[in-house]
């Protein structure tokens, strides 16, 4: 497949010129690369969200029994 790729001047420099030392297309060391930096690239870990639960999930919500307007005046403490 191809593609493009945008690289600096003096990178390409470079790698042309370590293609050449060894006796490579700059295609063959590019992939090369590329496959290096894919296997040693860590695999990340899943994040999980830590459990901040309060009090017992069966428990009854004591905000149930307020009102919206009971509800705001808890949240913004009367503000």
């Amino acid at each position: 497949m191809k593609t493009t790729l945008d690289l600096s001047d003096e990178l390409l420099k470079r790698a042309k010129k370590q293609a050449r030392k060894q006796g490579k297309p700059l295609r063959a060391l590019v992939e090369e690369g590329l496959r290096l930096a894919l296997r040693s690239a860590p695999a990340r870990k899943r994040y999980v969200l830590p459990d901040r639960s309060v009090g017992s999930p069966k428990a009854e919500s004591p905000l149930d029994a307020l009102s919206w307007q009971d509800l705001r005046d808890q949240i913004y403490g009367g503000r």
